[in-house]
């Protein structure tokens, strides 16, 4: 896996060589050289608004912008790509379904929305602000005392009042890969018109992912965590689901006629990409996409798990406290140390050169639930190697010494 390191500009050159390893890929990946190429030759050679221009440059910009939607759809196994909707990122996938949910009036007082403990605010909050408007109920699904998904609890919650169960593929504050195919199940076994949302930001440049396997409803994820541009997205949806729900935005695009007597709307997918999208984005997206599949997951969830694992054991040997198990584990690592603060130690490993994430990374129920104020988090993607993972831990091992 080192040749890919290569690719990827800015861990070959740092400005003034601060950084030397970076373990923050959670919260974003770096972009390889074929994604930043194609960004520039979108703008130097394809720029243009699509779908309804006549000339040449809109022609050609459609079409490489709509081949982009089936790379998307046949990446996540999709029935057509119809089903993909291209979004600025997760946070808006999810708003989005919670959205049209409160339009179609689908949701009554007393209605139920589980989620999982350690879910991301915005797998929380937009559900807040649903049962805000509704009169539903938002329930916590708890953990077990190894920080890892309560099915059996989760289970004795499902009621006839369960309308939506939302949950992470991956945690993204424990690393825990959740059972999301078994939790579908048991939701579809309770009610089968219980809707079910994936969010899957920290799950699809990792593991293998087909939607239909799963059996979700909805499945969204950041283009920024998949080597990709920030600002770009996917929100896969069931067809025959979003053909029944309303839209959302209205304006240009997602309108098929307008009189001020009233408007039709467009069909699948447009009916839910008002305006004019983030072309050059989506269209590099789709490129990400093609490098991850050249690399292959399967090879790079390998990758991933052996230094995962690495950092695992040694964070343990020096004595921190790892959150979650240590099998079932997507390609991250949260640590608490008694009597040093999460900032502290994150502060001396960036002095270091050592770039990691501190804080409650966006999950501060579930910090609540496990009594801490945040975590610091190593997470790895696949130009990562074994040398990046010594230094880390040389370095942890160093700081550790200054704190305690």
């Amino acid at each position: 896996m080192n040749t890919y390191r290569a690719d990827f500009p800015l861990l070959r050159a740092v400005p003034g060589e601060r950084m030397s390893v970076y373990l923050d890929n959670a919260a974003t990946t770096q972009k390889p050289l074929c994604v930043l190429e194609a960004l520039r030759r979108y703008y130097e050679q394809l720029n243009a608004n699509i779908h309804r221009g006549t000339h040449y440059l809109s022609r050609i910009a459609t079409d490489a912008h709509e081949e982009a939607r089936q790379v998307l759809a046949d990446f996540l196994g999709a029935a057509s790509e119809r089903e993909v909707i291209f979004t600025p990122g997760c946070t808006q996938g999810i708003n989005l379904v919670a959205q049209v949910l409160r339009t179609a009036n689908l949701l009554r007082e007393g209605d139920e929305i589980l989620v999982s403990t350690d879910a991301h605010h915005s797998n929380i909050v937009p559900w807040q602000m649903l049962c805000a408007a509704t009169g539903a109920v938002l329930r916590p699904i708890p953990l077990t005392p190894e920080h890892t998904f309560d099915m059996a609890a989760y289970e004795a919650m499902l009621s006839p009042r369960t309308r939506i169960v939302a949950l992470p593929y991956v945690s993204n504050a424990l690393g825990c890969i959740n059972p999301v195919r078994e939790v579908i199940q048991a939701a579809k076994r309770n009610n089968p018109s219980t809707l079910t949302l994936v969010d899957g930001a920290q799950s699809t440049a990792h593991l293998p992912v087909n939607v239909q396997e799963l059996g979700c409803d909805f499945y969204a994820f950041s283009g920024h965590k998949t080597y990709a541009p920030t600002g770009t997205g996917v929100l896969w949806g069931r067809e025959e689901l979003l053909e029944q729900l309303p839209p959302w935005l209205g304006g240009g695009e997602m309108i098929a006629e307008v009189s001020f007597s009233g408007t039709t709307y467009n069909h699948l997918p447009f009916k839910y990409e008002a305006g004019t999208p983030n072309i050059g984005g989506n269209i590099v997206l789709a490129e990400a996409i093609r490098y991850v599949q050249r690399i292959g997951i399967p090879a790079i969830a390998a990758h991933e798990a052996r230094l995962t694992d690495a950092l695992y054991t040694g964070l343990a040997e020096l004595g921190l406290t790892v959150l979650g198990p240590r099998e079932n584990r997507g390609a991250l690592v949260s640590v608490t140390c008694p009597g040093v603060h999460h900032y502290d130690l994150g502060t001396l490993l960036d002095q270091m050169g050592i770039a990691v994430r501190t804080g409650h990374h966006c999950c501060q129920p579930l910090m609540q639930a496990l009594g801490i104020t945040g975590t610091v988090r190593y997470s790895v993607a696949l130009y990562n190697n074994e040398e990046d993972i010594q230094r880390a831990l040389r370095s942890t091992a160093r700081a550790l010494r200054m704190l305690r």
